[in-house]
């Protein structure tokens, strides 16, 4: 469950700076949040 949790978290940063650095700003923001709270590491939703 753990692997999972990483990896969906690592999507998410992923595709939350390419939303940066395309210009969506506030999509990119928020696809990292979410990222980092979904995330084994650090705060996680699913403790």
């Amino acid at each position: 469950m753990t692997t999972l949790l990483f990896i969906i978290a690592a999507i998410l940063v992923i595709a939350g700076i390419v939303s940066l650095i395309r210009g969506q700003v506030l999509w990119g923001v928020v696809l990292i949040v979410v990222g980092l709270l979904v995330g084994p590491g650090g705060y996680s939703i699913f403790r």
